[in-house]
């Protein structure tokens, strides 16, 4: 008989079924990322809504940084009501309903309907990035640090597999006839719903309620959380560190994802149909990078692969600011697609493996913070330099960010963070 005797209080052993239905949480919100923020709304949003409007990349820019203020605020709150509640599922599947109606309400959204459209943006923007925080919170739950690059990569690459499938079904629905688009915005909410349900039947809530302090609220907790931070980041050294070349390097990255398309379409004159191929060949590209990467991540190290990716993105930057053929853009499309998969992938694998045991959900709310308030920055950045000086101007500044978080990384000791 074994010394050791199970606790019956003892989280049971992960499966792969559970890894599974976790990386399906990325396979059904990436649609929504996909078709609304990058490849169809945002088009759809400058040419449509705002009626052409040399002012509507600023406007879309500001409403995608308007909605990261709130989950700035919201992120932490959120994060650590579920850890001391143990409902970070139950309020997984609240984002996730939230996001997927609001999705479906922007087919009511038609020419001049500006306001309507931009608070639909702004409330499913603010549901998705919530609950991409949440997801991420299971992470250190269901992996360890010598499989944590592995098992993030699992979701990123479900997450590329998810927007190549929305990809083809908008594809089908804009091809079917004119004016189809706004039908685009319906599928999405639904593939969003239909998705995630291998989340919600397998993930288990491994995470036990703690009691919180005599006479807290859970609100006063929440916010409490948030006042908090500053002093408890300066106890984890690197991680803070990290947090700051990722706001940079992300800053980056929400701006191509938020500009692609409207860039292929204004300055290359890209129609619908070949935006839609280019992704295509993007979300290909990506569930590649996410998971050879991440592959690559835990035999190398985070850092060496880290810096490969954000090297790959400053010369994706430097390109596109002075292609002039579609098959250019096409050749850079491969490079970005397998870039974005392997800086995501990393960095969320670089976070889970700095966090302390147990808290998951309250370090992956400081994640949340710091990756929303690069779209605060990067996104609204992009979106008025274009409207002023014009897209090649905008995708050069944005090299900046990617070179600024570059540099900081490589002076990174990742190893003795985990000690930190």
């Amino acid at each position: 008989m074994s010394d050791h005797t199970v606790s019956p209080f003892d989280p049971p052993p992960v499966r792969r079924r559970e890894i599974f239905g976790w990386s399906c949480f990325d396979f059904a919100n990436s649609a929504f990322t996909t078709i609304i923020i990058t490849v169809v709304y945002a088009v759809y949003f400058t040419g449509v809504v705002a009626a052409g409007d040399p002012r509507g990349p600023g406007w879309w820019g500001t409403a995608l940084a308007v909605s990261q203020i709130v989950v700035i605020l919201l992120a932490p709150l959120i994060g650590a009501v579920a850890d001391v509640t143990a409902a970070k599922k139950r309020f997984l599947l609240a984002t996730a309903l939230v996001c997927s109606l609001a999705t479906i309400g922007l087919f009511f959204a038609g020419p001049g309907d500006l306001w309507l459209a931009l608070g639909l943006v702004v409330l499913a923007n603010i549901a998705f990035s919530l609950g991409e925080n949440l997801c991420a919170g299971f992470l250190p739950e269901i992996s360890t640090p010598a499989n944590a690059g592995r098992i993030s990569s699992y979701g990123w690459s479900f997450g590329y597999l998810g927007g190549l499938v929305s990809l083809l079904l908008a594809l089908a629905i804009i091809s079917s006839g004119e004016g189809r688009a706004p039908w685009t915005f319906v599928m999405t909410g639904v593939f969003f719903l239909l998705a995630s349900l291998p989340t919600f039947l397998l993930l288990r809530e491994r995470a036990r309620p703690r009691p919180k302090p005599p006479g807290t609220g859970y609100l006063a907790l929440g916010w409490r959380q948030l006042a908090q931070m500053r002093h408890e980041l300066p106890r984890h050294r690197t991680l803070t560190v990290f947090f700051g070349a990722m706001t940079l390097f992300l800053a980056g990255l929400t701006a191509v994802v938020a500009f692609a398309a409207v860039y292929a379409t204004q300055v290359l004159g890209m129609t619908q149909g070949e935006i839609i191929g280019l992704f295509v060949v993007l979300q290909l590209a990506g569930v590649a990078g996410a998971y050879g990467f991440g592959v690559l991540q835990d035999r190398i190290g985070a850092k060496p692969a880290l810096v490969i990716s954000l090297l790959q993105w400053i010369v994706v930057c430097g390109w596109a600011a002075v292609c002039t053929t579609k098959t250019e853009f096409y050749l850079i499309g491969v490079i970005a697609g397998a870039a974005m998969g392997s800086l995501q992938s990393s960095a969320r694998a670089v976070v889970s493996s700095l966090t302390p045991a147990g808290r998951g959900g309250e370090f992956f709310g400081y994640w949340g913070f710091f990756g929303k308030l690069a779209a605060v920055i990067g996104q609204p950045v992009f979106g008025w330099v274009a409207a002023m000086a014009g897209f090649r101007t905008a995708i050069l500044v944005n090299a900046g960010f990617f070179l600024a978080g570059l540099l900081i990384v490589l002076g990174l000791n990742l190893r003795a963070g985990r000690r930190d």
